[in-house]
Order: C-alpha cells, then sequence, then structure tokens
C-alpha cells in the first residue's frame, strides 16, 4: 500500500471516529432533558412523558434509515456526512429555542420535540457513514469490528461526558426547571457541529469501494434475501433499544424523589442520577477501549455469546435486589466526586454498560458478513431499525410508570435473551449459494 493512499486512510478513519463521538453527544442529551420536562408536566404518565424525546430522536431513523442509505450511495460519504452535520445544527438550535417558552409549556415541549426529531436525522445519517466505512477500510471481517471497536470508545467518552455535564448544569429539578438551565451545553453542540462542517469540508475523503456502491448500482436481489441479515435487522432494533433503555430509565429511577424513587437527596439526585448515568457510558467506553486491542483476534460470535450471558445475569440480580441492599460508588455531585450511597441494582446495572459496548460492531458484523455489494444498502437498513433505542425506552418507561422502575427491567433482560440467540443460532449464514458479484 502506498504512503498516499495510507494517509488517506488515516484521515479518513480520523474523521469517521470524530463523527462517532458526535453522534453520541447528541443522542445523549435527549436523556437528561428529559428530566426537566418529566417534571415539568408531572403526573401518573411523568416518565413516558420525559422519554417522549428520545422516542422522538430515535423515531427519526425509522423515517431516515433507507433514504440515509440511498444518499450514501449516490453522493458519497462526505457529502453525506456534510449534510448530516448541518441538519444535527438545525436541531440543536431549535431544541435551544424551546427554552424561551418558559411560560407556554406544551408550546415549548412540541419545540423541544421537533428539535430532537430533527437531530435525529442528524445521528441516523452520520451512523450510516462511519459504519460502513470503517467496516470497508478494515477490509471487513476482524479487522472492520476493530475499528468500529475504537470508533465506539470515542463514541461512549462522549456519552461519558453529556449525562455529566447535563446532570451538573441542571442541579435540583423542580416544576419550574426549564431548558434554558442547559443552555451551555447546547451552546457548545452548535458550536462542535459548526467547527466540524468547515473542517470536513476540507478534508479529502476518498469513498472505499466506491466503484461497488456507485448511483449507478443495480441490485440483482437485496439484504433481505439473507436470513441472518433479516434476524441482524432484528437484534439491531432490541439493540439499540437496550443500549438506550437501560442508563435512560436508571436516570428516572435515580432523579425521581418520592418513596418508590432511588431514596437519594433531593437537593443533588438529578446530579448523582447524571453522573452515574454518566458511568455507564464510561464503562462502555473502557469495554470499546479494551475490545480495541483485541476484536482482531476475537470473533465477533465469541463476544457475542460472553457479553450477552453477563448481562443476563447482571439484569436479573439487579431485579432481585431491588433497592433495599446498598452500595457505595464515586460519582460527582455537582462540584466534586464524592462516595455516595445508591441502591445496588444501579451499580449492577451499570457494569452492563461493559457488555453493551460491544455489541452494536459485533451485531452490524455478523449481519453484514458475505453481503458484499449489498452492503450499503444493508446500512441504510440498519439505521432504520435504530428506531428501537426510541421505541423499546419508550414502553420500558411506561412499564416503569404502571408497574415500577426495576420490574420494567424486563424489557432490556427479553432483549439480552433474544441477541444472545442471534449470535448462538441466527447469525449463521445460511444463504453463502447466493452469488454476489
Amino acid at each position: 500500500m502506498s504512503s498516499t493512499k495510507q494517509n488517506g486512510n488515516f484521515i479518513a478513519i480520523m474523521t469517521m471516529m470524530f463523527l462517532y463521538a458526535m453522534i453520541s453527544f447528541v443522542t445523549n442529551l435527549a436523556a437528561p432533558i428529559g428530566v426537566i420536562w418529566k417534571n415539568a408536566f408531572e403526573g401518573d404518565n411523568a416518565n413516558a412523558v420525559g422519554m417522549l424525546g428520545n422516542a422522538m430522536n430515535f423515531l427519526a431513523y425509522l423515517f431516515m434509515g433507507i433514504p440515509a442509505g440511498k444518499m450514501l450511495s449516490r453522493v458519497g460519504y462526505k457529502r453525506t456526512a456534510l449534510i448530516g452535520i448541518g441538519v444535527g445544527f438545525v436541531g440543536v438550535f431549535t431544541q435551544f429555542c424551546s427554552g424561551f417558552f418558559v411560560d407556554a409549556r406544551v408550546t415549548g415541549f412540541i419545540i423541544y420535540l421537533i428539535g430532537a426529531f430533527v437531530s435525529g436525522f442528524c445521528v441516523c445519517m452520520l451512523n450510516t457513514v462511519v459504519n460502513p466505512m470503517l467496516n470497508l477500510i478494515g477490509g471487513g471481517g476482524n479487522r472492520g469490528n476493530q475499528l468500529n471497536m475504537i470508533g465506539g470508545t470515542l463514541n461512549s467518552l462522549a456519552g461519558t461526558l453529556t449525562p455529566l455535564f447535563v446532570g451538573a448544569l441542571i442541579g435540583q429539578v423542580t416544576r419550574n426547571t426549564s431548558i434554558l438551565d442547559v443552555n451551555p451545553v447546547l451552546y457548545l453542540a452548535m458550536a462542535v457541529f459548526a467547527v466540524a462542517f468547515v473542517v470536513l469540508s476540507f478534508i479529502p475523503i476518498s469513498d472505499p469501494g466506491s466503484s461497488k456502491t456507485g448511483a449507478n448500482l443495480v441490485f440483482e436481489r437485496s439484504p433481505w434475501a439473507f436470513r441472518h441479515f433479516v434476524l441482524g435487522v432484528v437484534a439491531i432494533f432490541i439493540y439499540v433499544g437496550v443500549e438506550v433503555g437501560i442508563p435512560s430509565t436508571l436516570i428516572y429511577y435515580l432523579s425521581d424523589i418520592t418513596d418508590v424513587g432511588g431514596g437519594l437527596p433531593v437537593a443533588t439526585a438529578t446530579a448523582i442520577a447524571g453522573s452515574v448515568a454518566a458511568t455507564y457510558w464510561f464503562l462502555m467506553l473502557v469495554g470499546r477501549f479494551v475490545a480495541g486491542f483485541v476484536a482482531d483476534k476475537i470473533s465477533s460470535k465469541t463476544l457475542m455469546l460472553c457479553t450477552t450471558t453477563v448481562a443476563m445475569l447482571l439484569i436479573t440480580s439487579a431485579i432481585i435486589l431491588g433497592k433495599d441492599t446498598v452500595v457505595s460508588m464515586p460519582v460527582f455531585t455537582g462540584s466534586a466526586f464524592n462516595m455516595v450511597t445508591v441502591p445496588v441494582c444501579a451499580l449492577l446495572l451499570v457494569l452492563c454498560g461493559l457488555c453493551t459496548s460491544v455489541m452494536w460492531p459485533c451485531i452490524f458484523n455478523l449481519a453484514t458478513e458475505g453481503l458484499g455489494k449489498y452492503t450499503a444498502a444493508a446500512s441504510g437498513i440498519f439505521m432504520m431499525m435504530v428506531v428501537g433505542g426510541g421505541l423499546i425506552p419508550f414502553f420500558q418507561s411506561v412499564l416503569a410508570d404502571k408497574f415500577g422502575y426495576l420490574t420494567s427491567y424486563i424489557v432490556p433482560l427479553a432483549g439480552v435473551a433474544y441477541m444472545c440467540f442471534y449470535a448462538m443460532i441466527g447469525s449463521k449464514n445460511v444463504n453463502k449459494d447466493i452469488k454476489i458479484d
């Protein structure tokens, strides 16, 4: 490989890594900001209302998944990324504007939901770019999986910092707390999008495998002809719901100052909840960082089997132990890191971050293995199914309102069980006889 091509690949890889971080930054604004709206409306369905922003963010994937895949084929990786960044700026700005309707809560909430929906278009397009590009640059297989793991490390870093900062900025949440209280984070988000757009405009990026994924490509078949891909689509739908639902519901649980909540101090409950959730994303960072060194030596199937088994044990233990057993863990309480007593179930659920950290690239790798030129179309379908990150946590929140927070974790438990089945049986490619030119 020539030095010019190596330098081009390095620039492309670094750019995709940065976009990986932006995806998580935008996505993870929804849950902590949702605490504000939850308390603004109160009522028996407060958790479901608070989760609507997250639901709208992921609902956008349902509408944009296929178009994003087609856009990737027609205009290429760089232009798709630039369009996504521009849309992201508009989405965050719209959320920022909702803060000016403090006295008109319903109007402000509707504007916020529109902003979350538009932001969802952004992360969908960026996700459509980064996953197949890193996989293709790595040549597929374990190496492609390894690059996605490393990118996921930066994704988790952004996911760690976002709820931490937002929780600290919000402080004690009351019915009168406004989204204006998190303006510094929104300012930062808009600035990051603006800078990223300018920088990316001047970075030369060649589409890997462009000759196979060009605008004139005609698919004699489609990814749906492969059983392991179809089952993988279901696995991605469930995975994103599990990944988001575990920490998002945990934020609501720990920040709830009623008898059914986490029993934390009133003044710092929201900040602690945000920090505990940030620990979940931090452990995802640790898991992806470690996996980045070993993913080229361990198969995606083996990683999935190990992590899903451990995750099922952790979630089951959390449900059984409940909130009566407590443990101390270091959290950021708004001004410094302190040891805080939290329910042991919170710690067990946080540890699930180590398990979920490797699941996305493993599922993507298993489901697209052997698809060849159908990979671009498959990526668009995958992005459509990320809507699970909005629907499954919303369903979990409805169960939390009706039956309690910990009972609602039956939802992610069932989801992890399916992913274990997929790794063990469903990921086998039984359509190897399909000819791919």
